[in-house]
């Protein structure tokens, strides 16, 4: 069967699914829910202030809502930071530290953020990747998806999956989630993943449009611009001629103040790179950002065309930063600015004024600010803050703090240890195993690259302490209200595995 026929006879299953539930439900009324997450992107956008990035509709959308200047994810890395913001729970609360892991499995009782909203009668849907998916072998599947979260779930596979896998360049042979990979593709964006994604949004809208008995929650993952850096040639990879690339320089001299596990996600192929190989991979991602913002245009002009965004809260955000060769280093897992930050855009009619929250926030407090915007019942476990104060009042002060944290290993069949990261308005503070592997502080008024290490230095050594004492309070936030912290498998985790 040809793919798109098939793609057609899917989509209407589906849909004759949700009709068979879809009665009306008192509370109609209530706020809609679009939620889109973008997969492996920093703030390399127009709305942050990057001067190369082409995003025109997520700049769009960011003059729409509220731009948290300060969003960080609670774990950088994609399986525990979407279990965490997916459940409102820091991931010493899921359990889940590594990426093949859902919660069911540690704490199999609670309820999700999108499955409370089908509790409360909403209609919910996700299509593409909202809990974590290998990429990209798992790109048209459900991956390890949640299916108490959803009543509809659509995995589309475009060219980038089926057929241009054996054109990708990698730096390891075999290799694209894991590692740098890249390809300026010469085929249409409607028949790329990311492209079939935003289709299919168009048409779940329309329907919600046609049938407005039941408010929807309706999730969008896009794949973009995680590894492999896949996109059109044209026009995105023209957007960013090579030549006029940045390159991160003096990287030796920037590592020489850091302790070793600051430096643990990085990789020797990357360490190889050539500054040719830097510009090539750094256009791809541009590209691929561009890409996806251009997706997600289409999906917020189906909301504005259907007649549903005076009425429809809009999250943007991505499952975590990203590194593009600051600290000689590349993708995740790190603890610095970069790959702790997040996007995150908020627009909420009625209550979000359009501006700039400044206050350091955490995407654990996703749940209970969509829980509270929109009426529906949450756990009395949740562990984040409501951000509705902020939408409403973009300097009032929130929590005060972020906390993001890592796994790091010593070595062969050695235990493993934590890295915890305290982001202020002012400092970043990070203790590797409570202080005993090292400890970073970074000063964002005179240096927001974090290329200076204070944490030894004796002018600064109260405001380590008192930053210490504030994150070690911070990370007993973290973990449950019983003290059992959920079991994680050793044999699990794999260091050498990032996707």
């Amino acid at each position: 069967m040809p793919l798109l026929c098939l793609r057609i006879v899917v989509c209407t299953v589906c849909w004759a699914a949700v009709a068979r539930v879809g009665v009306a439900t008192p509370g109609a009324d209530r706020p809609n829910v679009l939620f889109i997450v973008s997969d492996d992107l920093n703030t390399l956008l127009g709305c942050y202030g990057d001067p190369l990035a082409k995003t025109p509709n997520i700049d769009r959308l960011a003059a729409r809502g509220v731009r948290f200047d300060r969003a960080y994810c609670t774990f950088p890395l994609c399986g525990p930071s979407r279990n965490s913001f997916l459940t409102g729970l820091y991931p010493n609360s899921t359990g889940i530290l590594v990426n093949a892991q859902i919660f069911r499995q540690s704490i199999p009782e609670h309820v999700s953020l999108p499955q409370a909203f089908r509790q409360a009668g909403y209609f919910v849907g996700r299509i593409g990747k909202l809990y974590h998916y290998n990429v990209p072998f798992s790109v048209g599947t459900d991956g390890h998806d949640d299916p108490a979260s959803w009543e509809l779930e659509l995995n589309p596979a475009g060219v980038d999956r089926l057929r241009e896998e054996p054109e990708i360049f990698t730096l390891v042979p075999g290799q694209f989630g894991g590692t740098l990979s890249w390809y300026a593709s010469p085929r249409p964006e409607t028949e790329h993943t990311d492209g079939l994604l935003a289709a299919d949004a168009e048409w779940v809208l329309e329907r919600c449009s046609r049938d407005r008995s039941r408010p929807f929650f309706l999730a969008v993952g896009f794949f973009r611009p995680h590894t492999p850096y896949v996109a059109p040639k044209e026009p995105y990879f023209g957007l960013y001629p090579e030549s006029s690339m940045p390159v991160v320089a003096d990287v030796k001299a920037d590592q020489a103040d850091l302790p070793p596990a600051a430096l643990g996600s990085s990789k020797k192929e990357q360490d190889a790179m050539t500054d040719d190989l830097r510009r090539q991979a750094l256009q791809a991602y541009y590209a691929s950002i561009s890409f996806m913002d251009a997706q997600v245009g289409r999906v917020i002009d189906s909301l504005d065309r259907n007649g549903l965004a005076d009425n429809t809260i809009i999250v943007f955000t991505s499952d975590h930063g990203y590194h593009t060769g600051e600290h000689g280093l590349w993708q995740k897992q790190s603890l610095f600015e970069e790959s702790a930050r997040v996007p995150l855009l908020v627009v909420a009619p009625g209550v979000a004024k359009p501006g700039v929250a400044p206050a350091p926030v955490s995407q654990v407090d996703l749940y209970p600010t969509l829980a509270a915007l929109c009426g529906v019942r949450a756990p009395d476990t949740l562990q984040g803050q409501s951000l509705v104060p902020l939408l409403a009042d973009h300097h009032a002060p929130g929590r005060g703090w972020a906390i993001s944290q890592v796994v790091r290993r010593r070595g062969k069949n050695q235990p493993s240890f934590f890295g915890y990261s305290l982001r202020t308005p002012r400092w970043r503070y990070t203790e590797w195993d409570e202080g005993r592997q090292g400890r970073e502080l970074y000063d964002h008024e005179s240096d927001p690259k974090e290329l200076v290490n204070l944490a030894d230095s004796a002018d600064h050594a109260a405001t380590v302490g008192e930053l210490s004492q504030q994150l070690q309070a911070a990370v007993a936030t973290t973990r449950p209200a019983s003290g059992e912290t959920p079991p994680v498998r050793e044999a699990d985790w794999n260091p050498g595995v990032v996707r």
